[in-house]
């Protein structure tokens, strides 16, 4: 490239230029996320404590709630310290850093969402072949190779951007160091790191969502041949599902399925990307599982008790 960067630190823009504006995303986006990280311990800590949470559709939902912890909390508590200050200065490092961990667990958690279809997949038309296909050491493969995955795809996008060369401006229009943003910065030709960014980030969300989508219409399909009461049950696991699927797909396929661009309202879906599915998921995972509520309140009735003694 033949160009050195000199760019030790990058500003950001945030969400809005007022102080009004930044005052009350301060309290909105402090509130959102700790109800989030409340909510996600909550579903693990009754998962990991119940007897009768101990199938694999559990523990998937374990890790996409850890998951869930970890996306938000790359970006969301900068974002909020960041409404404090007039100049949100963010080091070369650390927008690295940031771009690598936002992309690691929203990756992990498409790829978490994939293994959670398949395992539903096998649940509802491989009924009685399930507890052997989706063993233990099944879960821990599919569960490992979400991860991996989601690194793969993290470290491939840094990787890329890390050794472009910044020789300024060093401004930063959006609340996080995203990948277009950055793209733009850079004093080389990034047409050909913008296809590669399109061909990673865009076609996981795009084939994600089909193969999600192509899942639930087979399993619907199934679900024909079954009683009225595993009818609705399979119908009430499986829409808590495609609700999480279009909300944590539906935006980065916005995003990255397209030329290496920014738009205006790129910085306010990729914030509904990072905050909403994390704070709704237990939520959609627990008011619609009855196994999940009555486990919850077993919880809680022990803690009480304890706390009685």
């Amino acid at each position: 490239m033949g160009v050195r960067s000199n760019v030790t630190e990058f500003i950001l823009f945030g969400l809005f230029q007022s102080r009004e504006m930044q005052h009350a995303c301060f309290v909105i986006f402090f509130l959102f996320h700790v109800l989030t990280v409340l909510g996600n311990l909550l579903v693990i800590t009754t998962i990991n404590s119940s007897k009768t949470l101990k199938s694999p559709m559990y523990f998937f939902l374990s890790h996409l709630s850890f998951a869930d912890i970890c996306y938000p909390s790359a970006t969301i508590p900068k974002m909020v310290a960041d409404t404090f200050v007039e100049h949100k200065i963010i080091s070369f490092n650390g927008c690295m850093t940031q771009l690598f961990s936002a992309h690691f667990f929203g990756g992990t958690e498409i790829f978490l969402l994939t293994a959670m279809a398949y395992d539903r997949y096998v649940a509802i038309c491989r009924p009685l072949h399930y507890t052997t296909i989706m063993d233990r050491r099944k879960c821990g493969l599919l569960a490992g190779a979400s991860w991996l995955a989601g690194f793969l795809h993290s470290i491939l996008q840094t990787l890329l951007t890390i050794q472009l060369p910044f020789c300024g401006p060093n401004e930063i229009d959006n609340f996080f160091c995203d990948v277009h943003p950055l793209l733009k910065l850079a004093c080389a030709d990034t047409y050909m790191v913008g296809l590669i960014v399109v061909a990673n980030s865009g076609m996981i969300s795009l084939v994600s969502f089909f193969i999600l989508i192509i899942s639930y219409v087979v399993i619907l399909l199934n679900l024909q041949s079954q009683s009225s009461e595993g009818l609705r049950k399979a119908l009430s696991t499986c829409g808590s599902h495609v609700i999480t699927v279009l909300l944590v797909l539906v935006p980065p396929m916005f995003m990255y399925v397209r030329p290496s661009t920014t738009l205006a309202a790129d910085k306010l879906i990729i914030l509904f990307n990072i905050v909403m599915p994390p704070l709704l998921n237990p939520l959609i995972y627990t008011l619609r599982n009855n196994k999940v509520k009555n486990a919850m309140r077993k919880l809680f009735r022990v803690k009480r008790s304890l706390g009685k003694k």
